[in-house]
């Protein structure tokens, strides 16, 4: 525990001392309901000379150091590049038919490569039609209008990652239409309804076509009217909102004959089944301060399934629920601190073969050009409770370089 003290002092101090750098602001130059991407100004934009298409180019990385305590294992030192992405967007012959491309090349996007699979490199791949400033209708493969945290960017994060709860129980990106009716305004009480019409069975899976879809509905609501430059779509008030904001929103999602252990994730089942999740979420934000807490779930019939040649191997949908909290501040000097705690509680039937969880977490922040170029430190502890009254313990220290335009 001390090491952990005095590396993450060691990490804290770093933050305090870097100098803040100062750029001038843009407003985002495309708003793409269904793929929200945090940019501090456009990236690198082209326009044809006769308008008839524009394209900007973007990219982000983020490179890792973590320090790892596996309760009964070795201690472990990793660096790796987390994520890298290149994505492209804009409009081709009328700027209400947009297009968006993202793609990934780190390793834990990609993953592992196997003969006769798809190389996964393909995040995003969708075409937009947007009528008017209402509505968005899109084709293709995008993010689900899911929870909060999951449909911003990573990039956008006040931690180094995701809560717990995020990776067991959200739903993920999938090839289908979506239609979205946005209806913000900045001072008065604002709403946006989101749809989906999706395979159900994640990106880029091809092999073995089903007759499996996924059905998913979003409303959000703000009370107070929207937040400043698109503020749902990034963690932490940078934005230093001058009058109260607040979000709730509420997703009911469907996934038919999933194939998949979580729905548009995890491993191939032995069986398909159907599952439904619930997904809640409020966000609030004012001066510096910003907090947001979610609510997950996913129920399922009979969400073990059997190997039909040996009955003794078996594949189980994760089933369960958690609840999210996160509370944070920024000081004038972009300094960040934030604390988080997550709760998951996994159904009875599954409780033999995985445990419940909790998750503590208290990072650092400093942010250079907002979320666009940041450095993080983040002290993770993880308590595992086991079906047999056991527990297990793990610490996790992360220090985080996020760049991009």
């Amino acid at each position: 525990m001390k090491r952990f003290l005095v590396l993450f002092l060691g990490l804290t101090s770093l933050l305090s001392v870097a100098q803040d750098i100062q750029f001038s602001t843009k407003d985002n130059d495309l708003k793409l309901a269904t793929l929200p991407y945090y940019n501090y100004g456009r990236g690198l934009g082209l326009t044809s000379p006769d308008s008839i298409f524009q394209l900007n180019i973007r990219f982000r990385m983020q490179n890792r150091m973590s320090y790892i305590e596996l309760e009964d294992q070795d201690e472990i030192i990793d660096g790796q590049i987390r994520r890298l992405r290149l994505r492209f967007d804009g409009f081709v012959g009328n700027p209400k038919f947009l297009y968006a491309i993202q793609l990934s090349f780190a390793p834990g996007d990609v993953g592992v490569i196997e003969d006769g699979e798809n190389v996964n490199i393909i995040r995003d791949a969708v075409m937009f039609y947007r009528p008017n400033k209402y509505w968005s209708i899109a084709f293709g493969q995008t993010k689900l209008p899911g929870n909060r945290q999951r449909v911003n960017s990573s990039g956008a994060l006040q931690l180094t990652d995701r809560t717990i709860n995020n990776a067991r129980f959200n739903i993920d990106r999938d090839f289908g239409i979506q239609t979205y009716y946005l209806h913000e305004k900045k001072d008065a009480f604002s709403y946006n309804l989101k749809t989906a019409i999706s395979t159900g069975n994640g990106r880029n899976v091809t092999k073995n076509p089903d007759n499996g879809y996924a059905l998913t509905g979003k409303v959000e609501l703000f009370p107070f009217g929207s937040f400043t430059k698109d503020g749902t779509n990034f963690e932490g008030d940078i934005a230093r909102e001058t009058t109260p904001k607040v979000m709730v929103s509420g997703v009911l999602h469907k996934n038919i004959r999933a194939r998949f252990t979580q729905g548009q994730l995890g491993d191939d089942l032995f069986d398909k089944r159907n599952m439904q999740s619930v997904l809640l979420d409020a966000m609030i934000k004012y001066d510096g301060w910003s907090f947001m807490t979610t609510y997950m779930n996913r129920t399922a019939n009979d969400p073990i399934t059997y190997n039909p040649e040996d009955n003794t191997q078996f594949k189980y949908i994760y089933v369960g629920e958690g609840m999210d909290y996160q509370l944070s501040y920024l000081f004038l000097n972009n300094i960040e601190l934030i604390g988080r705690f997550s709760n998951q509680k996994v159904n009875e039937i599954i409780k033999p073969f995985t445990p419940d969880s909790k998750q503590y977490s208290f990072g650092v922040t400093k942010y250079f050009w907002e979320h666009a170029f940041k450095i993080q430190s983040e002290l993770s502890f993880d308590e595992l409770s086991f079906a047999n009254g056991s527990t297990r313990n793990n610490w996790y220290l992360r220090f985080q370089v996020e760049i991009g335009i």
